[in-house]
């Protein structure tokens, strides 16, 4: 299932209440002080003249592994290329201390950086500028007075990544100087990452990297940040850690990282993720204490982490998405995007485990794959075989589970990409074992709670959809559940219900679309005294959500990320005896004209329950829309959402729905 959305835009903006506050002043420089000379990633010298040269000068901050950083990268070569002939010069900056002058000329090279990008050792010219974060703008003139300082544009934030940028900061900025206009904003909050200072602090704490820091990360951390995962940066190197030990506080003081966003009051799950206060502490400490490192016989291993497939061998069989990589430009918006494979099964397969194994980690924010069986197939479920999230470890099932993948099946992959600010490729792939039918006692399938026919209003910030699950199998065991919104998504709270009595199982208080988490039982849970499984979502549509493309929008049903979901997957386990012994009943045979009789009875029957269910569907869409009682109900009371996903149609085109146009 879905896990949580990861995209490498999870640096988060600072909050109010964080004691890092105080790396947030904005000071202004002395004009004198910001001229410099730095050496250049391409073996030169660049030199900031206290008399410039240029109309303006944009001195950008920038991190080599920050993620926004890079998805800026490419828009500044833009805008250097379009102001050049403007007599404007980009400048760019280095003042991280874990980034060395190699990584400074990776980045060049990897984003094609064409302005000069500089290394500032010992952050001297971070320090005059008052810089904060990268990235972060600076635009002076040619006293090197200080007209703008701050973002570039509203496009990417910590976490968000808009499919149009609706606000040009520096572009503004640059055009209002150079007409000679008031400059009308002057300065804007940076987003981004802390840059790395070198702190002079004098050590003042007796805890050390060595012995109780790193144990620290490698429970939390360095599952995800270290080489060749999708983290931005690697959290498992002493320089490392310092560089970026205050973005790593401000993560954790957020609440951001560790990634889980349950409620710990309801429920237990296997997979959850806590830093503990005493953990956090260990952190905090440490870096207001001077970061010291300590002796290095203190120092824990590495966790052992198993490269590529994670399950307990190779999978015996594996299928390629596709033939031809898939290419993600470097920035923008892409789209779910979809690859049908036939596996050539000739009969019936029982999966016992599964693997989607991304291509390129980098840009795979998450894959699922499907299985479309044939039509007419005995099948359960949704379909769902197996997914892939960061961070996520891949399992079996419990012995004697498995899913059943019907003959003449096909997979499909559903593939969701985040750019990164260059152009990627990407082949994944998915891996299968195989159970015997013998073997297995219980199959596993995915139900699936859903409502379609809602439709959010502008501006609604606490807007609630309700579902539940239609039918819950007899003697099935709950395995586990994944909510699914969209960036509208806000909550989810999930309920079971027993005795007309109601229990919280499952809390998500802040559901975050970027971490599209499995909640995985601790233990499988029984479904037989249950009698229902509902949920409610609540959307939030204001302009305070940050992550909303359109808050005076109506909002229906749709795949888009700017469209809504509200569904939850349960994943279920059922024994195969209860269906086996249903179907050894021994039958009497007919002959066949008795045969002919039993069909026709049969077909008056589905006839007469199709007749029955539509007559109650068209009562309770007048009991809900028809207020007068007058048997009619006008076309613009019934809400988009209904009209689109419940078939409502206005035939004769007058307006209003009648009783037979349903």
């Amino acid at each position: 299932m879905l896990r949580s959305r990861f995209t490498t835009l999870f640096l988060l903006v600072l909050l109010s209440t964080s004691p890092l506050l105080a790396l947030e002043k904005t000071e202004s420089a002395k004009d004198a002080s910001l001229t410099f000379r730095l050496p250049t990633a391409g073996g030169k010298v660049v030199e900031l003249a206290a008399v410039p040269a240029e109309k303006a000068t944009v001195v950008c901050f920038l991190g080599a592994e920050c993620p926004l950083a890079r998805l800026y990268g490419p828009k500044l070569n833009e805008m250097q290329a379009a102001y050049k002939s403007k007599n404007v010069r980009f400048i760019g900056v280095n003042s991280n201390q874990q980034d060395s002058l190699e990584d400074v000329k990776e980045y060049v090279k990897r984003y094609e950086i064409s302005f000069p990008m500089a290394k500032d050792y010992n952050n001297e010219v971070a320090d005059r500028f008052h810089a904060v974060r990268t990235p972060e703008v600076f635009v002076l003139d040619q006293q090197l007075a200080v007209r703008y300082r701050g973002r570039i544009d509203n496009q990417y934030l910590p976490g968000i990544s808009r499919a149009e940028t609706t606000t040009h900061d520096l572009k503004n900025a640059l055009d209002q100087l150079l007409a000679g206009k008031p400059i009308e904003v002057t300065e804007t909050k940076p987003n981004g990452c802390f840059i790395g200072r070198v702190k002079q602090n004098e050590v003042t704490t007796k805890l050390t990297f060595c012995k109780e820091v790193a144990g620290v990360l490698h429970r939390h951390c360095v599952e995800c940040h270290r080489t060749g995962e999708i983290a931005p940066f690697s959290l498992t190197d002493y320089d490392e850690v310092r560089g970026w030990a205050d973005t790593m506080l401000e993560t954790i003081e957020d609440g951001r990282m560790p990634p889980w966003h349950a409620s710990p009051k309801y429920g237990h799950y296997a997979n959850a993720r806590f830093m503990s206060e005493k953990d956090k502490e260990i952190l905090r400490e440490w870096v207001a204490g001077g970061m010291p490192y300590g002796d290095i016989k203190d120092l824990p291993e590495l966790p052992k982490f198993r490269e590529g497939w994670h399950l307990p061998q190779v999978p015996e069989v594996v299928y390629e998405m596709r033939k031809r990589p898939f290419v993600v430009p470097k920035e923008g918006v892409v789209e779910y995007q979809y690859f049908v494979v036939d596996p050539g099964f000739k009969e019936d397969k029982w999966v016992t485990g599964a693997q989607v194994l991304p291509g390129n980690r980098s840009v795979v924010h998450h894959a699922i794959v499907f299985i479309r069986p044939p039509d007419g197939a005995d099948f359960r479920g949704i379909g769902w075989l197996t997914a892939y999230v960061p961070g996520q470890r891949i399992n079996m099932l419990p012995p004697g589970r498995a899913r059943k993948v019907p003959a003449g099946s096909k997979l499909v992959f559903q593939m969701h990409y985040t750019p990164n600010g260059s152009v990627e490729e990407d082949i994944s792939k998915v891996g299968l074992m195989f159970g015997k039918d013998e073997e297995i006692t219980h199959e596993v399938f995915t139900l699936i709670g859903i409502d379609q026919e809602f439709e959010i209003p502008p501006h609604a910030s606490d807007f609630p959809v309700s579902a539940k699950v239609r039918r819950i199998p007899p003697h099935a065991e709950l395995l586990a559940i994944a909510p699914h919104m969209h960036l509208r998504g806000k909550s989810f709270r999930l309920f079971t219900k027993q005795d007309k009595k109601k229990e919280i199982l499952l809390d998500v208080p802040n559901y975050d679309f970027n971490w599209q988490h499995i909640y995985e039982l601790s233990k499988p849970m029984s479904l037989d005294k249950v009698d229902g499984l509902e949920f409610t979502v609540k959307f939030d549509n204001s302009k305070e959500n940050p992550f909303n493309p359109d808050p005076n929008e109506y909002v229906t049903w749709g795949d888009q990320t700017w469209e809504e979901m509200a569904i939850a997957f349960f994943e279920v386990a059922e024994p195969r005896k209860h269906k086996a012994e249903k179907k050894t009943q021994p039958e009497k045979k007919l002959s066949k004209a008795e045969q002919q009789k039993k069909q026709v009875e049969e077909q008056k029957k589905r006839d007469a329950e199709l007749k029955k269910k539509k007559e109650e569907q068209i009562e309770a869409f007048f009991k809900r829309f028809d207020k007068n009682g007058d048997g009619r109900v006008d076309l613009e009371e019934v809400p988009l959402a209904t009209q689109r996903y419940g078939r409502i149609r206005d035939r004769n085109g007058d307006g209003v729905i009648q009783r037979d146009e349903l």
